[in-house]
């Protein structure tokens, strides 16, 4: 390049010349000057030629005419005076011959002085570039002008087409003697022409030009020191519009599956999934898709793919439901040889590039196919959904006729679009098995039939969340004397260890039932078994000791242990909370809350008592809803030495009493309080429905579509038992009363019509009274309740229980207990606060139990492993 734009005076040894050369270079007849310095040159010489031409006849003449002078002489004196002659000869060529070397070298000066001048012009308009550097610079220049793919014209001022290589000449189809021509006279496209005329600067406008696409760019040359004009570039991008479509499809296949990174697999559902791959598909890679799946796959078990096997249709997209071949949720079986069988076969794609052409296709359905036909569909790729080497199911694209059919690259990017839908459907399909199995646990878990009583009429809801099993449990549980226990609870937590747990507390809370304990006790013992089972899971996995654990060392006001629960940990949770543990390896049920309440039907009584559990809602009998006062103890395992406070209230009959835990009023977009308003608004709406209706409305009020904690809802209607079936007497302390007090029993069952219940409650209440008169205290006092079972109480003011013993062949006594549980269908001792209650029931049909002993042995030998009290 330096030999090329070397300059005078730049210091440039590009061209190195001695004086010799540059005259040389000079006088060349290439170069401008030495064009110049030739003519004159030429004419000097003709000038010395022709002044030599022109005095030699002179010095002819002038030799002749001394000849003949000399002549005359020699003959008038006899002699030849030669030397004298020779030298007036040379004498008219000598007087010419300065003006003649004037005249040459004037010649030479002129032309010297031209080329000179010349020279310095040339490089003034060269920039100081050498001839030789001039001519390879326009030879390469006019090379690269012709051999580039860019069409290149230059234009004068006055719109006449001056230059164009020959890639302008390609583009436009210009005629061969364009140049110089009008560019309005080149035939032009109209556009292009209007643009070249114009004169305006562009920079890759497209204009068309005949069969092609042209990127024209215009600029003119007068700002760069040159003449007015316009030069113009033409580029075909007719190429790189297919190159540019090619990639931009590309990356239009790149963004898609990224979207389908982000919208596929949004939730654990199966169906959900299908949906998600087959709405990312349509329409931006086909004009319709479906999925179908193995059956197994629904239920979450491993799929056995191949010919012959179900599939059920869980998406379609791109056509109306009603206007497919498969409805969604019917069962298709995939024909031996068709590309959808071969699919499942082999875990690779198939490709029908002409359905109309393929009659494997038609195999699978002939009518529906047709109909598949008449829609347009032209071409389908059916590819399988395959995760950790197994088939799931199956998905198809399909395209009609105007969007093209699929070409071969295609069956590839479908297979990777289908592999990330199949990756979370086998996650789903996974999470299903797990949640079927954790669901039927829990359910199992749960009372299948409520018992019977007459005190409440319950309906109740279970609904497991969307993420997983929770630990939320209700029960119903009858108790002597016509009473009925109500239990909701809740264990933190999701999964089957919290559905195991639920089915511990629920075990225990029915054991500590059968001991007819108050609340305010059961539930301590409940808050003693939850800190024992902690302690115990805590030690057994080795991740804490048990000064670390919170089942331990509660209030003993250890530093560093207070929490939101006097005595409690410094983590401890709130009414309703769901806090995890506190240390990552435990598995402990530390936060378990729950709520027992107690009703009598005789009074309208309830009582009730919560451990960390939401509070109760009543509807009262004129429809008022509200939220009684329960005073909340900590939840079970951190309640420590915390007592447990009880609440009694009254209720009328046909009140209703709502119980519930508390993912019925919590949620991501609502705290509790919110949600006990819109409780309260729920219950107020459904006040005057049964109780399966305000269970229904309540949750369709209350839960969003996806609930994120299961929620169970426990709704009793409060009934009273009728007084007339209630008779009660006080018993002196003399054994002579007994006698009328058994009187005035067995009329009331005669009044009742229990007459053949007579002798049995007659021999029950002998025992139960004389045994109340001797070993009891006052106030002694005895009840019949007439209810499902005819119900004997005898109370009396002391806390001792009888116990039942083996009485010796010798003993006189210690055997009434023995009749009582013989002759009774249940019986058993219930404490209060002033003393106790014995009582029993009786089947109404005057029948044994159906399991009960059939003599006095054998109720015996149910007892031999009782100590002797």
């Amino acid at each position: 390049m330096t030999e090329i734009f070397g300059r005078e005076g730049d210091g440039s040894q590009a061209s190195p010349c001695s004086p010799g050369q540059r005259l040389r270079s000079l006088l060349t007849v290439r170069s401008v000057a030495g064009r110049v310095c030739v003519g004159p040159l030429a004419l000097a010489v003709l000038l010395v030629i022709a002044a030599v031409v022109a005095l030699a006849p002179q010095a002819e003449g002038a030799n002749m005419q001394e000849a003949r002078q000399g002549a005359g002489v020699e003959a008038a004196a006899g002699f030849v005076p030669v030397g004298i002659r020779v030298q007036r000869a040379g004498e008219p060529v000598a007087d010419q011959l300065p003006l003649l070397l004037g005249a040459v070298a004037g010649g030479l000066l002129v032309v010297a002085g031209g080329a000179v001048w010349v020279s310095r012009r040339q490089r003034r308009l060269t920039h100081g570039l050498h001839p030789a550097d001039l001519r390879r610079r326009y030879e390469r220049h006019d090379a690269v002008l012709h051999a580039v793919r860019e069409g290149v014209l230059v234009l004068g001022s006055d719109g006449r087409l001056l230059l164009a290589n020959d890639e302008a000449g390609r583009l436009l189809g210009l005629p061969p003697d364009a140049e110089r021509r009008p560019v309005a006279d080149l035939g032009l496209e109209p556009r292009l022409n209007a643009l070249l005329a114009s004169g305006r600067e562009v920079t890759d406008e497209v204009l068309l030009a005949g069969d092609r696409l042209i990127g024209v760019s215009v600029r003119p040359t007068a700002p760069y020191g040159g003449p007015a004009g316009t030069v113009v570039t033409l580029r075909d991008t007719t190429e790189l519009r297919a190159l540019a479509g090619r990639a931009g499809v590309a990356q239009e296949r790149l963004k898609l599956i990224y979207d389908a990174g982000l919208r596929i697999g949004t939730t654990l559902e199966v169906g959900r999934t299908a949906e998600e791959l087959a709405e990312v598909a349509v329409p931006r890679f086909a004009d319709v898709a479906t999925v179908e799946l193995l059956e197994p796959v629904l239920r979450g078990d491993e799929p056995a793919a191949g010919a012959g096997t179900d599939l059920r249709r869980m998406a379609v997209r791109g056509v109306r439901d009603d206007a497919a071949i498969y409805r969604v949720g019917e069962v298709l079986r995939a024909v031996s040889g068709t590309p959808m069988a071969m699919a499942l076969e082999s875990g690779r794609p198939v490709l029908v590039d002409d359905l109309r052409r393929s009659d494997e296709w038609r195999r699978q359905d002939p009518a529906g196919t047709q109909r598949v036909l008449d829609a347009g569909i032209r071409s389908l790729i059916a590819v399988p959904l395959r995760a950790r080497g197994v088939v799931l199911g199956l998905a198809g694209f399909w395209r009609n006729g105007t969007s093209g059919g699929f070409g071969e690259g295609d069956p590839a990017f479908a297979e990777e679009l289908t592999a990330r839908a199949a990756v979370a459907i086998d996650n789903a399909r996974r999470y299903t098995r797990e949640h079927t199995t954790a669901v039927t646990l829990q359910r199992s878990l749960l009372p299948q039939t409520l018992p019977e009583q007459s005190a409440l009429v319950v309906a109740h809801r279970y609904l497991p969340a969307h993420a997983g099993v929770g630990g939320d449990w209700f029960d119903v549980i009858s108790l002597p004397g016509a009473r009925v226990a109500l239990v909701v609870g809740d264990v933190v937590g999701h999964g089957l260890h919290a559905a195991a747990t639920m089915g511990r507390l629920r075990t225990a809370v029915h054991n500590f039932s059968a001991l007819d304990l108050p609340p305010d006790e059961l539930l301590n013992h409940l808050d003693e078994l939850v800190t024992h089972i902690d302690t115990d899971e805590v030690q057994a996995t080795g991740s804490g000791t048990g000064e670390e654990s919170w089942g331990r060392g509660r209030g003993r006001g250890e530093a560093g242990n207070e929490g939101p629960w006097p005595g409690g940990p410094g983590t401890g949770t709130d009414t309703g909370s769901r806090g995890a543990p506190a240390h990552p390896g435990r598995t402990g049920i530390t936060g378990a809350t729950c709520l027992y309440a107690i009703y009598d039907p005789v009074g309208g009584r309830a009582t009730l008592a919560r451990a960390g559990h939401p509070g109760p809602a009543v509807i009262a009998p004129d429809g008022a809803v509200s939220f009684p006062e329960v005073p909340v103890s900590p939840p079970l395992g951190l309640g420590g030495s915390e007592p447990v406070e009880v609440t009694e209230l009254t209720l009328g009959e046909g009140s209703r009493l709502v119980l519930y835990t508390d993912g019925l009023i919590e949620g991501r977009d609502r705290d509790i309080g919110a949600g006990l308003e819109v409780l309260r608004t729920a219950l107020a709406t459904a006040a005057d429905h049964s109780p399966e209706q305000i269970c229904t409305a309540v949750l369709d009020t209350m839960l969003p579509e996806h609930p994120g904690d299961d929620v169970a809802l426990l709704v009793s209607r409060t009934r009273l038992l009728d007084p007339g079936r209630v008779a009660e007497w006080e018993v002196p302390s003399d054994p002579a009363a007994v006698a009328h007090i058994r009187s005035s029993c067995l009329g009331t069952l005669e009044s009742w019509g229990l007459a053949t219940l007579s002798f049995t409650t007659e021999l029950i209440l002998s025992e139960l009274i004389t045994n109340a008169i001797r070993y009891g205290a006052q106030p002694i006092r005895v009840r019949l309740l007439y209810d499902r079972a005819l119900i004997c109480e005898v109370f009396d003011g002391t806390s001792a229980s009888p116990h039942l013993r083996r009485a010796a062949t010798t003993d006189e006594g210690g055997r009434g207990l023995f009749l009582v549980a013989q002759f009774a269908q249940r019986w058993g001792t219930r404490y209060t606060a002033n003393g106790k209650i014995i009582w029993t029931e009786q089947s109404l049909d005057g029948g044994r139990p159906e399991s009960g002993p059939d003599s006095a042995d054998d109720i015996l030998d149910q007892w031999d492993d009782v100590p002797a009290l």
